[in-house]
């Protein structure tokens, strides 16, 4: 006696013998494209079914589903920054040409590029201004990003009040500038940052970039 569902070899089989498409009907599809194929290839007069070729057909089908769904889910994990260049600094444009811009040393280890020059005041030590940024390690994984809070940054110009070499980079900008900070782990973060969700690890002293945009100087831009 044939169970439920159970495939007749001694017939073409149908597409209700093959699945059931409630539960996966993408899946049942393929299926019965498979058996459809098959049984007009080698149903005729005389000849049944070849049941392992529909199995080996099937599995084949269903193979290349499953690729095209992980093709689709690792397109959607991609990094923000691999995603969406409004939420960059400086974006795939930019990074073509950023490695013929002139990189500049101070004394303190500090390095620079200078991606936009400013056309705006320079903040006096102790002004506050508004920044954008973008955080990366140095391989350019990205730990923290104004852009994608949707908000700037507040700070103090020379007060301490951020890492010096973040500090240290800004005290120069123009309003309207955009920097690119190349700090060494002496001038960025002395106990390190802990990992989060789609985000890596900073390690103690380890050196850091910093993409920055000098966006205004309340009460200086308005003078």
């Amino acid at each position: 006696m044939a169970g439920v569902g159970a495939l007749n070899v001694n017939a073409a089989p149908t597409c209700s013998q093959a699945c059931r498409p409630r539960k996966q009907p993408f899946r049942c599809q393929f299926k019965c494209q498979a058996m459809s194929a098959l049984s007009q290839k080698d149903c005729g007069e005389g000849n049944k079914p070849d049941r392992r070729r529909v199995l080996s057909q099937i599995a084949s089908l269903a193979a290349a589903l499953t690729v095209s769904w992980e093709s689709a889910a690792l397109a959607t994990s991609l990094p923000v920054e691999a995603q969406d260049d409004n939420k960059l600094l400086c974006n795939a444009e930019c990074m073509k040409t950023i490695d013929d811009i002139k990189m500049v040393n101070l004394p303190s280890g500090l390095q620079y590029k200078e991606i936009k020059e400013g056309t705006g005041p320079i903040p006096p030590v102790g002004f506050q201004v508004v920044a954008n940024y973008v955080a990366m390690v140095p391989n350019g994984k990205i730990f923290d990003n104004s852009l994608e809070k949707g908000k700037p940054y507040d700070v103090r110009v020379g007060a301490g009040q951020v890492i010096p070499g973040l500090d240290e980079g800004m005290k120069t900008m123009k309003v309207g500038g955009i920097r690119r900070l190349y700090i060494p782990g002496n001038l960025a973060f002395p106990k390190g940052l802990s990992s989060g969700p789609g985000r890596p690890r900073v390690p103690p002293k380890s050196p850091v970039v910093f993409d920055v945009e000098l966006v205004y100087v309340p009460g200086l831009d308005e003078e």
